[in-house]
């Protein structure tokens, strides 16, 4: 899962940046609100967290601008303008949810799973395709009812492919959601993921489409 991360206090942002990343997400940080206006639309993109003190274009505008441009992606607005105003005139122009600072990291972590539950419909932090089990909350996995151990990486390959279960994946989506967008990544990187999972779990779990990416099956067997 990429995060766009738009906030420009440099401790804070590094904090959130490290926490995110030790879940799995990619994260892409920015400090400035024209260039975080300018990467909005970026379909890689699949949650925002969005600081309003931005200098450079305040994140109010920002939010403002990304609904009017029709970007549905779920944004999360993080703020120390804690006035009940200033939280309604957010909510009213589009955020999904709404944070004051200061706050818990751990606080931040439910409200962005809380937020990918809201955007693909699910009802906890389960996500089972067959008899593939992860728990969004932990990083937990199970398959036929066994416990399995993943790095980081490798859940995050496997979370995205999990997710849209019976779709192709394109190679690029996978490598800007583990590793965001601004890394440079090796161009064996995901195959290196794929063949682990497939070690650990199955072969048959994860099918290769030449040329374009992956694809997990519906009933993974």
């Amino acid at each position: 899962m990429h995060i766009l991360l738009l906030e420009d206090d440099i401790e804070l942002g590094e904090a959130i940046k490290h926490a995110l990343e030790h879940q799995s997400y990619a994260v892409t940080w920015l400090t400035d609100g024209r260039q975080g206006a300018a990467s909005l639309s970026d379909t890689g993109i699949d949650l925002i967290l969005l600081d309003l003190g931005l200098p450079g274009k305040d994140g109010l505008e920002v939010l403002l601008e990304a609904r009017r441009a029709g970007v549905k992606t779920p944004i999360l607005v993080m703020t120390a303008r804690d006035a009940t105003e200033s939280r309604i005139k957010g909510l009213d122009l589009g955020a999904d949810d709404y944070l004051v600072k200061p706050f818990d990291l751990g606080e931040l972590a439910a409200r962005i799973r809380s937020l990918t539950r809201r955007a693909q419909g699910l009802v906890d932090n389960r996500v089972e395709v067959g008899s593939l089990v992860l728990d969004l909350a932990t990083n937990g996995v199970t398959f036929r009812g066994e416990m399995v151990t993943l790095t980081r990486r490798e859940f995050a390959v496997l979370r995205i492919l999990t997710e849209r279960a019976g779709r192709i994946v394109r190679r690029e989506t996978l490598e800007g959601s583990v590793y965001g967008y601004d890394t440079v990544v090796d161009r064996n990187a995901i195959e290196v993921h794929v063949h682990w999972l497939r070690r650990k779990l199955s072969p048959e779990v994860i099918h290769t489409v030449r040329g374009i990416g992956y694809m997990m099956p519906r009933e993974p067997k």
